[in-house]
């Protein structure tokens, strides 16, 4: 059963009362697998996520949690996403597909402790092309985490499929994890109805299948 959506509410929380984060539905585009992390001795399976750092961007941390946790490089896709974020003034210069933006496709409110909340958003992102993942070149603990190009404005999904030769298998980077909680993940790509039966129950369902849809939904714009 899908997450039903929150009434809205009134809060206040000083900064040393929030934590902000962020997580993304990692897709492979072509064959429309998703990325779910695997937590080795809890047993449970999950997308990736977490806090933000002090003064980043919360589509940079998406990005970037997304591969320390996961392994998989990604970067966020600008999808046909229902909002109620104002326009850009001119968005047919600066993105033929107007329609198509990277806005977070589901927030969640969490409480951490007593007095501390958690406020948490789910973007939809994409695994790399191997031209870009050559460009990047291999994770180093000495550079630190390197974001991706990101997704070109211009560029079309289908055209983006066709940079991948049909046997690519997006790489995997083993020991991404930063501290030794995260050293105890694993990830996989799965098939999308796959990733529903792992996630059942949570609202990490519900941003896969919004994720699937709306890639759909980007392809049927695009034809």
């Amino acid at each position: 059963m899908p997450t039903a959506s929150s009434q809205p509410l009134l809060a206040n929380f000083p900064s040393n009362r929030l934590v902000s984060g962020a997580g993304a539905a990692i897709f492979h585009v072509k064959t429309m697998r998703v990325v779910v992390c695997y937590h080795t001795v809890k047993k449970y399976w999950f997308l990736p996520k977490g806090r933000r750092d002090a003064g980043e961007e919360s589509t940079v941390a998406a990005q970037r949690e997304g591969f320390e946790e996961s392994g998989y490089r990604n970067r966020l896709l600008p999808l046909p996403v229902s909002h109620r974020q104002p326009r850009d003034a001119n968005p047919s210069a600066r993105f033929p597909y107007s329609r198509c933006v990277i806005e977070p496709v589901w927030t969640q409110l969490i409480p951490l402790t007593i007095n501390t909340q958690y406020l948490l958003h789910w973007y939809i992102a994409e695994t790399l092309d191997p031209e870009a993942e050559v460009a990047i070149g291999a994770p180093s603990r000495e550079v630190g985490y390197q974001a991706p190009p990101a997704y070109p404005d211009t560029l079309r999904l289908c055209d983006r499929i066709l940079m991948e030769p049909e046997d690519y298998e997006p790489t995997r980077y083993e020991g991404t994890g930063v501290d030794d909680e995260e050293a105890q993940y694993t990830a996989k790509l799965l098939p999308v109805d796959e990733a529903l039966r792992l996630l059942r129950g949570t609202v990490m369902a519900d941003v896969v299948k919004v994720g699937r849809d709306l890639i759909l939904d980007r392809m049927e714009l695009e034809a």
